[in-house]
C-alpha cells in the first residue's frame, strides 16, 4: 500500500512541476515578444539596378556591396519604419514586373514615375529632381542637339531616357538604339557603334570624372524629372514610406545625401 501511495504522490509531484514549467514558459516567450528583445524585424526585398552610379552601384575596388544615394536613403526609410531592407540587383526592365509578381517587394532605382508605370504600381512622394542630359565624346563634333542629325543615340531600355530619346530623334532625325544597362551605352560609344547617349545628369557626371575623352550638355527641353520609391499597388508602404521621406527631408537627412553622392553636370 505504501509503495502504491508514493509512487501515487510522485505522479502527482511530476505532473505539477511539469504544468509550472510550461506556464513559465509561456510567461517568458510572451514578455520576450511584448518588448520586442526576439522578435526579428520584417524583412522588405528591395529591387534595383545596380548600374546607376552614383544611385546605386557596385565599386569594384571598395567591395561587392551595392552602394549609392538611393541604397543609403532606403536603408534610412527601413530604419524609420522598422523594417529591414535587403537589396538585389536586377535588370532595370525587370523592376516593376517583379514588382507586380510579388518577387519584390520595394523598388528604388532612380526611377521616375510615368502614366505607364503608375497603372500597375503606386509611387511614393518624390525625393530628388535632376536635370538630363547628352553625353558624347569630346572629338565627335557635337555640341548641340542639332549635330545629333542622322547620328545614333544609345537610351536605356524602359526609362525616361528612353522617352527622351526618341522626342529628340524625330526632331533632328537620328536613330535610337536600347540598351539594358549604362555601361553598355558608354562602351559602344566609345567603340563608336553609338554616338551619344542621353543620361541623367547625375549619372553623366560619374563618367566624365573618370573618362577625359567624354563631354556632355543639357538636353534642350528639360522634362520634368523626378524619383519616387514604386510599391505594389494598394500597398500601405506608400504611405509608411512617404512619412518616412518627410521625416527625413525635415531632419536634413536627404539634403545630407544629397552633398554626399550628386552633383550636376558643369
Amino acid at each position: 500500500m505504501k509503495n502504491k501511495f508514493f509512487l501515487l504522490m510522485l505522479v502527482l509531484v511530476i505532473g505539477v512541476l511539469a504544468a509550472c514549467g510550461a506556464k513559465e514558459n509561456k510567461d517568458n516567450s510572451a514578455n520576450s515578444n511584448a518588448d520586442g528583445a526576439t522578435e526579428q524585424k520584417q524583412v522588405l526585398k528591395v529591387g534595383t539596378s545596380a548600374d546607376y552610379a552614383p544611385f546605386e552601384y557596385v565599386d569594384a575596388a571598395k567591395g561587392e556591396d551595392i552602394i549609392g544615394f538611393d541604397i543609403d536613403l532606403i536603408k534610412l526609410v527601413g530604419e524609420k519604419i522598422g523594417v529591414d531592407m535587403q537589396v538585389q540587383d536586377m535588370d532595370f526592365n525587370s523592376l516593376v514586373p517583379a514588382l507586380q509578381a510579388g518577387k519584390i517587394d520595394v523598388v528604388i532605382s532612380g526611377m521616375t514615375p510615368n502614366p505607364e508605370r503608375e497603372q500597375v504600381v503606386d509611387f511614393t512622394d518624390k525625393y530628388n529632381e535632376t536635370e538630363q542630359v547628352i553625353i558624347v565624346k569630346k572629338e565627335s563634333g557635337i555640341k548641340k542637339e542639332a549635330d545629333l542629325a542622322g547620328k545614333k543615340i544609345g537610351v536605356q531600355t524602359a526609362s525616361i531616357q528612353e522617352n527622351l530619346g526618341n522626342n529628340i530623334a524625330k526632331k533632328v532625325d537620328a536613330t535610337v538604339e536600347g540598351r539594358t544597362r549604362i555601361p553598355e551605352i558608354i562602351q559602344d560609344m566609345m567603340s563608336k557603334r553609338l554616338d551619344a547617349g542621353v543620361l541623367e545628369g547625375g549619372v553623366a557626371k560619374g563618367y566624365l570624372k573618370t573618362n577625359d575623352k567624354l563631354a556632355a550638355f543639357p538636353v534642350e527641353e528639360q522634362p520634368e524629372d523626378f524619383k519616387a520609391i514604386a510599391v505594389p499597388k494598394g500597398s500601405d508602404l506608400k504611405d509608411k514610406i512617404n512619412k518616412a521621406l518627410k521625416e527625413l527631408a525635415d531632419e536634413g537627412k536627404i539634403q545630407e545625401l544629397e552633398e554626399k553622392w550628386l552633383e550636376k553636370v558643369e
